[in-house]
């Protein structure tokens, strides 16, 4: 479907892109298609960007540090007022799968091109992800819908080995770990909540807590985006 010849697509006419670099580029040009207003917002590092030039307007948002810029969600909130956007666009990375984001665009009374808040908090824990999927009725990698630790390691039999363990909320293959057998699994479940290891295992900052699951099946990760825009406007989601 080409969002050029879809009228129903121009609701939003003045939309903020709170990011940068190739994302903010790709958002830019499909808004030009769609006859929408793009507004830039760049740190004072990315003053010369090809993201600011890209799109129709651009504003300045904070210094070099992304803290206090592209993940300063006042300021973003505020350049949004300033430039008269009507909604948000967070592109990946950063605030995109910030719910704290999302319901303060909301609250701005500003529209969040991206999934829900709710469904953010819900996708964020893997854990809480697979037992809503599975609850739905959809197929999914044999493993475990529980948290399994140090000492209950025995929870991960049904799963089979060689399992991996993940992060219930790490991020980015983030605290992921090959096991091969219960003792690889208890060691790697102690390894993942000792706090002086945490260097080495990045995951065990956010979650403690891990999951297992079978090695044979192939990975295949699919972006989840229920947008009300999309409901609303019965515009096909994919």
């Amino acid at each position: 479907m080409s969002v050029r010849k879809d009228r129903r697509l121009r609701r939003l006419s003045r939309v903020l892109i709170a990011n940068r670099g190739e994302i903010a580029v790709r958002i830019a040009r499909t808004l030009r298609e769609m006859g929408s207003t793009s507004i830039a917002v760049y740190s004072e590092a990315d003053a010369d960007a090809v993201h600011v030039t890209m799109a129709d307007e651009a504003v300045l948002i904070g210094p070099t540090a992304p803290a206090a810029s592209y993940l300063n969600i006042p300021a973003l909130i505020a350049a949004a007022r300033a430039t008269k956007a009507d909604a948000i666009h967070p592109g990946y990375g950063f605030l995109s799968e910030s719910a704290t984001f999302a319901r303060a665009v909301q609250k701005a009374g500003l529209t969040w091109i991206g999934p829900t808040p709710e469904t953010q908090e819900l996708l964020g824990n893997k854990l809480a992800a697979r037992r809503a999927v599975a609850d739905a009725g959809v197929p999914i990698v044999p493993g475990l819908l529980v948290a399994v630790d140090a000492t209950r390691p025995g929870d991960a039999t049904e799963v089979g080995y060689p399992a991996m363990l993940k992060a219930a909320a790490g991020g980015g293959g983030r605290g992921m770990r090959r096991v091969e057998d219960a003792r690889q699994l208890a060691a790697a479940l102690f390894v993942n909540g000792r706090p002086g290891d945490r260097r080495r295992n990045p995951g065990a900052e956010r979650d403690q807590r891990v999951i297992g699951r079978r090695m044979e099946e192939r990975r295949v990760e699919l972006p989840v985006t229920l947008p009300a825009f999309f409901r609303r406007q019965r515009v096909p989601a994919h």
